[in-house]
């Protein structure tokens, strides 16, 4: 499963091990608890990564054997490439920008997918500075 948190300052993906299901559960149950909302809708999610990643040739193969429909990889410009998620969106303001998004697709998927978004945010920070 992918985690994407998306804050006012950007947003952060973390691989979990655990299931989607449990992880919506005891999301939802934190909220209940906690007395607070929480909304819960499908969406989708987009990220830019660099094009010229090496492993991205790996990326697009496991897209291409995926099963299901909940990703693609579209060309934005020279410099980029887009993914887009299919998955769920959670949020205590549904107006707002601030939330986590979260979804399931295959292991190998799910792995180059956060190898590429870990090295593009050290390929950002060495450009930046």
């Amino acid at each position: 499963m992918l985690k994407l948190t998306y804050t006012e300052n950007g947003f952060y993906l973390e691989r979990l091990s655990g299931s989607l299901e449990e992880w919506v559960t005891s999301r939802v149950m934190l909220a209940l608890r906690a007395a607070s909302s929480l909304w819960v809708e499908s969406s989708t999610a987009s990220f830019l990564l660099p094009a010229d990643m090496p492993q991205l040739a790996d990326l697009e193969k496991a897209v291409r054997q995926q099963t299901i429909d909940d990703i693609s990889l579209s060309i934005c410009d020279a410099d980029f490439i887009e993914v887009t998620l299919k998955g769920n969106w959670m949020t205590s303001n549904p107006n707002g920008e601030e939330g986590v998004f979260v979804v399931n697709l295959s292991d190998r998927t799910e792995f180059f997918l956060s190898k590429l978004w870990q090295d593009s945010q050290t390929y950002a920070s060495v450009t930046n500075e």
